[in-house]
């Protein structure tokens, strides 16, 4: 699942060239011109990672970054300016405000590209590893294999990247709209109860031989992978009107 990167950009040529760049460098790309737009776009799908101009028209890049950290859903989300004020003093202001980093225009892509990928590193490793481990789960990225302790798991290509998502984000939870965006991608016409159907057949490939469940369900919110989960936690009216549905 490649990270999206959402870029706020007010001029085109810079807007194209990111795309391109970011595009080729292995990223998912989606772009706003201005602070209103981002926002719109944020509530819809929510990036792995911002990549911010200070300079925008309407509403400023530090301004839009101060929401951004104000709001639950965004608050934890890494953010890059891209700015032509290198003094320090804006930088520190900058980073008050709640930037992970700073580029300084003219930049080199490659040098953004490398930012990028430690920001990245830096706020979620699995980004970095080719190994996925969470509690005696274990998903090799490379071969495409799944282990539950010695046993191999079998999944749908589907359920694969669903669990990667989890995997990738222990402990979070994510609604099922999020997870049809960041797993099915939002280009498609894909009914909510999809996401039921497959946490259903998920749970029971990873559950097999009674194995304690990984899965949390958690009442008009969502799913997240939780080792709470496993510890013998009674299951929501979710969860049994997702085997009711199952039987």
């Amino acid at each position: 699942m490649k990270p999206l990167i959402l870029v706020v950009e007010d001029e085109p040529p810079i807007q194209k060239l990111l795309a391109y760049n970011l595009g080729a460098a292995g990223f998912e790309v989606a772009s706003a011109y201005d602070g209103e737009e981002a926002i719109i776009m944020l509530d819809e799908r929510t990036p792995d990672l911002v990549l911010l101009d200070w300079m925008l028209p309407q509403l400023s890049g530090l301004e839009l970054c101060r929401r951004l950290r104000r709001r639950q859903a965004t608050a934890h989300v890494p953010i890059i300016m891209l700015t032509a004020r290198g003094e320090e003093p804006d930088r520190l202001r900058g980073l008050d405000t709640g930037a992970d980093d700073f580029i300084t225009k003219p930049f080199s892509p490659a040098e953004l590209i490398a930012r990028i990928r430690a920001v990245l590193r830096r706020v979620r490793p699995a980004f970095a590893e080719e190994v996925l481990e969470f509690h005696d789960l274990r998903m090799d990225l490379a071969a495409h294999r799944i282990f539950r302790g010695d046993q191999e798991v079998h999944l749908s290509p589907t359920e694969f990247r669903l669990l990667r998502h989890f995997m990738e984000n222990p402990g979070r939870v994510f609604s099922r709209g999020q997870l049809l965006d960041r797993v099915w991608g939002s280009d498609l016409d894909i009914e909510l109860r999809t996401v039921d159907a497959t946490i259903r057949r998920l749970r029971r490939a990873i559950n097999a031989d009674n194995r304690p469940d990984l899965l949390r369900t958690v009442r008009a919110e969502g799913y997240s992978l939780d080792k709470a989960a496993a510890n013998g936690a009674e299951p929501s009216a979710m969860d049994e009107t997702e085997e009711a549905r199952g039987s």
